[in-house]
C-alpha cells in the first residue's frame, strides 16, 4: 500500500475510533441513568452495525463479498466488551485485489478499537468448516446480513440450513454442554461463578435456542411458545431470569472495563451497590446479590434440563413419524 493509502486508512480509523468511543460512552451513561438491558444490548449491536457498514462501503466490496454478523452479534445482542464476530463471505472467484481490500478493511476495523473476531471464507469453505466444527456451525446458524451481495447471503443461508443434520447437531451440543459443565464441577454454586459459561449460566439458555433453531422451531422464546415447545408462563419466567443474568454480565463488563464474565469477589460489593442492595442485620448486600444469581442459575439449570429433553423427544418423534409416513406412502 502507498504512503497516501496508509495515511487515508489511518485518518479513517481515527474518525471512527472517536465516533465509537463517544457513542459507547453515551450508551454507558444512558444505561446508568435508566438501566434497560435489552435496549443496551440492541443499541450496542446497532452501533457496531453502523460502523461496519460505513467502513465496508469505503472499501467497495459490495460486488465480490457479503458482510455477515455471526454468533451473539448475529443475534443482534452485544455486551459492552464482547467480541464482534463477523464473517466476510467471498465469492468463489474473488481475485487477489478483492482479498487485498478485505485485508485492509480488517486492519482498519482493528484500528478503530472494535473487538473484531473475523473469518474470511468462501461458501464451500464455510460448509466444510461447519461440518468439522460444531462451534463454527453454531455461529453460522445465527448469521445476519449486514452488507454486500444479498444473493450470496441467501445462498449461504440455504446451504447452511440444508447441510444441518439435526440429530448430529443435538448430540454435539449436548456433549459440548457436558464438557463445559465439567469445567465448573457441574455446579452453579461456585464462589466466583461464571455468568456466561457456568451451569445455569446464559450459555445454557442459548443452547436451548440453538437446538430449537436447528429444528426450525424458532429462535426466540416467543416463537418457542408458538411452536408449543414451552408454555407461555415458563417462557416469561425464563426471560425474567435471562434478563437478570444479562444485567449482571453487562454491569460486570462496565465495572471491569473488559470482557469479564466471572462474579469475582472484587466486584461483588460494588455490583450489589449499583443494584440498590443494602446490607441488613441478617444478610450482607453482596450475599443478597449472590442469592439472586443462584436463584436464576437454579431456574436456568432446571429449564435447560427440561427443554433439552423436550427437544430431544421432538427430534426423534419427528424422525419416527416421518419414516412411518414414507413407509406408508410406499405401500
Amino acid at each position: 500500500m502507498t504512503q497516501a493509502g496508509l495515511r487515508a486508512h489511518d485518518s479513517l480509523a481515527r474518525k471512527w475510533r472517536q465516533e465509537l468511543q463517544n457513542e459507547q460512552e453515551a450508551l454507558h451513561q444512558a444505561f446508568q441513568h435508566k438501566p434497560n438491558i435489552q435496549r443496551l444490548l440492541k443499541a450496542q449491536a446497532d452501533l457496531a452495525d453502523r460502523i461496519l457498514r460505513a467502513l465496508w462501503q469505503e472499501f467497495a466490496l459490495d460486488d465480490v463479498a457479503s458482510l455477515i454478523a455471526v454468533g451473539g452479534y448475529g443475534r443482534g445482542e452485544l455486551f459492552p466488551y464482547s467480541d464482534i464476530d463477523i464473517l466476510i463471505l467471498l465469492q468463489d472467484d474473488a481475485d487477489t485485489a478483492a482479498n487485498q481490500r478485505v485485508e485492509e478493511l480488517v486492519g482498519v476495523l482493528w484500528d478503530t478499537g472494535l473487538a473484531i473476531g473475523h473469518s474470511v471464507r468462501t461458501l464451500p469453505e464455510c460448509l466444510d468448516e461447519a461440518k468439522r466444527d460444531v462451534t463454527v456451525q453454531t455461529n453460522l446458524l445465527e448469521a445476519r446480513h449486514l452488507s454486500g451481495l444479498p444473493a450470496l447471503y441467501t445462498q449461504f443461508q440455504q446451504q447452511i440450513s440444508d447441510s444441518m443434520e439435526v440429530k448430529a447437531f443435538l448430540a454435539a451440543k449436548l456433549e459440548e454442554q457436558h464438557k463445559r459443565h465439567a469445567r465448573f464441577n457441574d455446579t452453579a454454586y461456585n464462589l466466583e461463578p461464571n455468568i456466561k459459561e457456568s451451569p445455569g449460566g446464559l450459555r445454557d439458555l442459548q443452547n436451548i435456542i440453538w437446538i430449537a433453531r436447528a429444528c426450525n422451531l424458532g429462535s426466540t422464546w416467543s416463537e418457542l411458545v408458538k411452536s408449543r415447545v414451552i408454555s407461555k408462563q415458563a417462557a416469561q419466567q425464563t426471560r425474567r431470569h435471562e434478563r437478570n443474568l444479562q444485567m449482571l454480565r453487562a454491569r460486570l463488563h462496565y465495572l471491569s472495563k473488559r470482557r469479564e464474565d466471572r462474579l469475582l469477589f472484587d466486584f461483588q460489593n460494588e455490583l450489589a451497590k449499583q443494584l440498590g442492595l443494602v446490607t441488613t442485620k441478617r444478610k450482607r448486600a453482596s450475599e443478597q446479590l449472590m442469592h439472586s444469581f443462584y436463584q436464576s442459575a437454579k431456574f436456568v439449570s432446571l429449564i435447560n434440563e427440561i427443554m433439552l429433553q423436550v427437544l430431544r423427544e421432538r427430534i426423534y418423534l419427528s424422525s419416527t413419524v416421518y419414516k412411518a409416513s414414507i413407509a406408508a406412502l410406499r405401500r
